[in-house]
This record gives C-alpha cells, structure tokens and sequence, in this order.
C-alpha cells in the first residue's frame, strides 16, 4: 500500500474549486479538491490499496467508452480520457493517489482523486498545462457518474479481481500441497487424537485429506460470493435514482470492465440496494473469515504434531526455514505456521470491522467504503500470500516420523477400542486400566485378560484396519 505523499515547501500552483483557491504542487496531477482531503485527513498515512486505484482506473475507462457511445462525450476527449485511464488502471499513476484511506466514507475524495489525475494527464496528453481543465474534472472524466455509484464499483472491482486472479490460485496451490501429501502419506498409520487426548488410530494421510477438504471448502465459500460481487452500483449516480446519467450507462460501463477484464461483472438489479448496503462486502469478508479460520487451524494441528522434536509428539518433521533462538543453539521453530496464525488473527479483525461498515450505512448510502474496501483487500492480500508460503515453504516439505507414529500406537490405551464387539465396553475398559496402570501395552494385557486366541486378536489390534469402518476386524 503506497505511503501518502505530504507537500513540502516548494514551487505550487494555484488551483480553485467550488469553495475557493488551493495551492497544489506545482507537478502534481491532482487538484484542489484532491488537496482539501489531504489537507483534512491525516490520518493513517497511507492512501487507498493499488487494486482499488486500478479499479477506479478501469471504471473511468469503461464510463469514457460509454460515454462516447452514447454521443455523450466527443471522441477526441473521450479518446483521452482512455488513455490517462490506462495509465490509472497499469498503477502508472499511483503517486498522484494521495488521499489518506480514512476519508469521505463515500469515498468522494478518492473518486475526486481519481477525476483530477485522469483530467490533467489527459490535458497534458492533448498538449494542455496541468491544471488548465482541458479536459475537465466533472464535466467529462466524471460524466454520468457520482462518487455514491463509482467507488462501491471500483470496490467490488477491487474484490472480484483480488479473489478470482490471487486468493483462489494460492488456495488452489496449498490444497494441491496437502493432496499431494495425503497420497504421500496414505500408508502411514498414528495415533489419533480427540480432546488432545489419544484417540482410535488414523492414517496420518487421513489427516491431511481433511485439511485439504478445508481449503477446498474455502475456495467454494469464496467463489459462492462473486455473483454478489459482480453487481455493480454504477448507473445509480446519486441515490440510486440514476439522475443525470442515460439509462443504458450502467449496462454499457459493466460490458466494458468486462471487456477489460473478463470477469463477469453486470448492472445491479437494484441501485438502491447496491448503493446504501455493502451486504456483498460483508457476505466475502465473512468467506474470507471462515478461510482464515480454516488456515489457523491446520497450521495450528501441523505445529503440534511436529511438536519436540524429542519431548513433544514429532509424528512430522518441518522443514528447517531458519535459526529458532538466539540463545538456544539449534532450536527451529515452526514458524510459518505462527505467520499462518498471526494472519488468521488479523483477517478475523478485518472482518469484524467490514462487519460494523455494513451495519453503520446510513439510509441511502454507506459510508465506511473506503475502511472497509481497505480492510478487505487487505485480508484477500494476506492470506494469499500466506497461503503460497504455506504451501511452498511448510507443507511441501514435510515428512512423516512413521517409526515412531507405530511406536505411540502401541503405547496408547486407546487401541482397545477395536476390542469392544468381541469382548464388551466393560472388558475392555479394565484391560486399558490395568494396562495404564501397570505400563504395560494394551497388546500385552490383552493377551492375558481378552480370552481371544492370538490370531483374533493381532487381527483385532491390527491398527491399519483400524483405520477403515468394520464391526468386527
């Protein structure tokens, strides 16, 4: 996220707005109303993400072509228009985005941002001085168009292309990751656990097919958000009334992102919806919660089977990505699961504040866009880059202990479970009691208080049938 540029002492311009002269600096492409904001809100320091520039880029874009082909806007400044649009929507231009990202919540500034920088590169493209309005701010980078339809556009732009082009390949990729790992290990049989405590036994390949029928689960949740994504609020103007624009604009501004992009987008069905609830942004942040969930809590389960390596349950070997202590020599840690974790943990903050954004619109508009637009695309970027270094980093290289995964089988009392329909629950609880108590395996009590023959009952303790439904083994 790029840092907001602060004006220094220096060479300025003057500029004016409806409420008067601004000093800007002298090369900026923004203007006065761009300058108030920065003036008026020093806040974080940082403006709003790339992908939400890009995304206002490409809505100028496609609202110039409409415009031009609707004999609204000449061909020569629509022509323009385009082309510093491009550059918007290529991140050419992202210095020239300089309003802090907690702002307007109707992101008004933003969208002003975005109108100046377009209008004075287009002047200058047309051989005109910065700030000349050659091509005017309002009048045609802006026409047909409101801040109230253009930003929660741009936002659900913003959205769709951060989920279909970076988090579904990296889930995609750490599932392939824990498949592929779930074949390796199909064959080797542990211990499982319930409560933390030793359960029936498990193939350990079972463990990581659950996992991976998480992430996949995620990648569903997060694709079953996009068609509400893809309605966009562009042709609402104002209040969703779509005062000032043509009727086919909104239609001709969604056919054009999806000419520029291929993604599916389309004319909301209802304006006022689109444009006083961010409902969409909440259902995909709530997509992206249950992701994070998902993602903690296997990175949490890999750390504790890798847990020791000697005093702990080391079923699993991480790779080694890096010294542990900086005074115990030696020592690795898991530590891409922590980073897993500490992701987890602030995708779920995120969520609750997109939440509260829903919650607080106000009667025909929301206004907590940018907040929440920031906080969502944060959560997209978080968790797909911490999802690839999951996947490249821990999970592709893990191996299996299965030596001693068989030997905790054998230590456990809970292989006596296999016994219940030959011997009874409460036969078999005193073998386990007698076994804990005296230190001594399940397998070798057994044989003493079972009254099974020994062919029955290696057949019964055998643990990889264990693995697989059966009355009796």
């Amino acid at each position: 996220m790029s840092e907001v540029a602060v004006m220094e002492n220096g060479d300025t311009r003057t500029e004016s707005d409806s409420m008067g002269k601004m000093e800007v600096p002298k090369d900026a492409l923004w203007g006065a109303s761009t300058q108030r904001a920065v003036e008026n809100f020093p806040i974080l320091g940082q403006g709003v993400p790339p992908r939400l520039i890009r995304a206002l880029g490409l809505v100028k874009h496609a609202a110039a072509v409409a415009n031009r082909d609707l004999g609204l806007l000449d061909k020569a400044t629509a022509d323009v228009i385009i082309r510093a649009a491009t550059e918007v929507h290529e991140n050419k231009l992202d210095t020239h985005f300089v309003v802090d990202v907690f702002q307007t919540g109707s992101g008004t500034s933003s969208n002003m941002n975005a109108n100046e920088v377009i209008s004075n590169r287009a002047s200058q493209l047309l051989g005109g001085q910065i700030g000349s309005k050659k091509v005017h701010p309002n009048d045609h980078v802006n026409m047909g168009q409101s801040s109230n339809d253009v930003f929660p556009t741009a936002m659900h732009v913003a959205a769709v292309e951060a989920l279909v082009r970076d988090l579904v390949p990296a889930l995609t990729d750490l599932r392939d990751a824990l498949s592929a790992k779930a074949e390796a290990f199909a064959d080797t049989v542990k211990i499982g656990r319930t409560h933390l405590m030793d359960a029936v036994p498990i193939m350990l390949g079972q463990e990581f097919s659950g996992w991976a029928a998480q992430v996949d689960n995620g990648i569903h949740r997060v694709e079953n958000t996009l068609p509400r994504l893809s309605e966009l609020a562009i042709g609402g103007t104002a209040v969703g009334t779509g005062i000032n624009t043509h009727p086919e604009f909104g239609t001709r501004v969604a056919d054009g992102l999806n000419g520029l992009t291929d993604l599916g987008f389309n004319e909301a069905t209802n304006h006022f919806e689109a444009q006083a609830a961010r409902d969409a942004y909440v259902e995909a942040s709530g997509a992206l919660k249950t992701v994070a969930t998902s993602l903690m809590k296997i990175a949490n389960d890999i750390r504790l089977l890798a847990s020791g390596p000697s005093c702990g349950i080391g079923e699993i070997q991480l790779p080694a990505t890096q010294p542990g202590s900086s005074i115990m020599p030696g020592k690795v840690n898991p530590v891409i699961c922590e980073s897993v974790v500490q992701v987890g943990a602030q995708v779920t903050g995120n969520d609750l504040a997109v939440t509260l954004g829903g919650q607080w619109g106000q009667l025909d508009l929301n206004v907590m866009c940018p907040m929440m637009a920031r906080n969502l695309l944060e959560s997209v970027s978080l968790l797909t880059n911490v999802s690839r270094v999951f996947a490249d980093k821990c999970v592709k290289g893990i191996e299996a202990n299965e030596a001693h995964a068989r030997d905790l089988i054998e230590k456990s009392m809970a292989m006596v479970t296999s016994l219940n329909p030959y011997i009874g629950y409460d036969k078999a609880a005193k073998i386990a009691k007698t076994a804990h108590e005296s230190g001594r395996t399940v397998r070798e009590v057994a044989k003493e208080m079972s009254g099974l023959d020994d062919e029955t009952l290696d057949r019964a303790l055998d643990p990889k049938k264990m693995t697989k439904p059966s009355a009796k083994l």
